[in-house]
């Protein structure tokens, strides 16, 4: 599951190392096994071209013979040849057991330094995720304290801005005001969400993203989210309407956790839909799942982006500067927290749709 990202990322490097343990096991076998052949055939050459000199030498004395035959001498070439081939054949059984014996030994040489050299390997390996598990927690531990720190100075700028905006006379000065401290609260706004963005994340990398699901209708999500945003999208001349079928969506989720999906996929929508547009959050059962999506009438996302619009710090463009890319990302893990899965589908010039579904329960 995306709450546990560190210990898949730990899983899959460690299946990576046993197959890549398994690829070097064989490439060492096979080169082996070939300098093993290579000898062999060294040896058989080596072999075939000494036989070959002995039976030209016997042809020679053949020949001898023949020119001068001699019975005793004969007889006697005879038996040198028998012995000749005796004491071949003793030294190719005793080369051939040296040969053997020799391989043997660097088999077990071998079969002794690869567990050590993995030995040294998986302690290196360890002691780089004990590193890495200390770097992380003094990461999160500072995160977390200077989020706190920077979330208390924030809710005193908001306090600050309202009690201006308070105090500010009935005139064109206190107007101007009213507007200048409208702007600081959201900008406040904004700070505090990117502040809970990159806490997210920090949790989800440390496998620690809190997810309480309770049962209840899924139904009012939908409609929590356009009222939350209503606003912002009519201030941009956008139209933002809910579909919801008849009849309430049960499920067991965390509310406030789905509502953030959902106000991330709206506010991206309307980040990315021009004025005049339209949005339209719909909520439906599927089968057993629950399945919500968010359609817009903007420029839309290249096919080959689909899947890369859900990485952390995805961008459109390298000059963006319309967040940091992490709204989509942690919404994934979100909703995949839930048991559920999330998508795009898009049209370049006609608009996009992101869907994304959670396991029902029984109506």
């Amino acid at each position: 599951m995306p709450s546990n990202e560190a210990s898949a990322e730990r899983g899959q490097t460690d299946e990576s190392l046993r197959t890549e343990r398994e690829k070097t096991d064989r490439a060492l076998a096979d080169r082996q096994a070939a300098a093993e052949e290579d000898a062999d055939q060294v040896l058989i050459r080596a072999r075939e071209s000494a036989d070959a000199v002995l039976t030209e030498a016997r042809s020679k004395v053949d020949e001898l013979l023949e020119a001068s035959p001699d019975v005793g001498t004969d007889a006697t070439v005879a038996e040198d040849r028998v012995l000749e081939d005796e004491a071949l054949q003793d030294e190719r059984a005793t080369a051939d057991e040296v040969l053997r014996r020799e391989r043997e030994e660097n088999a077990r040489v071998l079969a002794r330094l690869l567990p050590l050299e993995r030995e040294k390997t998986d302690r290196f390996l360890l002691t780089e995720r004990a590193r890495s598990d200390v770097a992380l927690a003094n990461r999160d531990n500072f995160l977390g304290l200077v989020s706190h720190d920077l979330r208390n100075l924030l809710s005193g700028i908001v306090m600050s801005a309202e009690l201006l905006a308070a105090r500010a006379p009935q005139d064109e000065g206190g107007a101007q005001t009213l507007v200048a401290t409208a702007r600081i609260q959201r900008y406040a706004a904004r700070m505090n969400r990117l502040i809970g963005d990159l806490l997210d994340v920090a949790s989800i990398d440390a496998g620690k993203l809190a997810i309480a699901p309770v049962p209840g209708d899924a139904a009012t999500l939908t409609a929590e989210a356009v009222d939350t945003f209503q606003a912002t999208a009519s201030a941009k001349g956008i139209s933002l309407q809910t579909e919801v079928a008849d009849g309430p969506l049960r499920a067991e989720f965390d509310h406030d956790r789905m509502l953030q999906v959902l106000a991330n996929v709206v506010t991206n929508a309307i980040k990315f839909t021009s004025q005049g547009g339209s949005i339209v959050v719909r909520g439906e059962r599927a089968g057993d799942e629950l399945r919500f999506s968010v359609s817009d009438t903007g420029s839309g996302i290249p096919g080959n982006m689909l899947e890369a619009i859900f990485e952390r710090f995805w961008q459109v463009g390298k000059d963006d500067r319309r967040g940091v890319g992490l709204g989509l990302y942690i919404s994934r893990c979100i909703v995949e927290a839930h048991g559920g899965k999330i998508w795009a589908e898009s049209t370049l010039g006609e608009g996009s749709r992101l869907f994304f579904t959670i396991p029902g329960t029984p109506q």
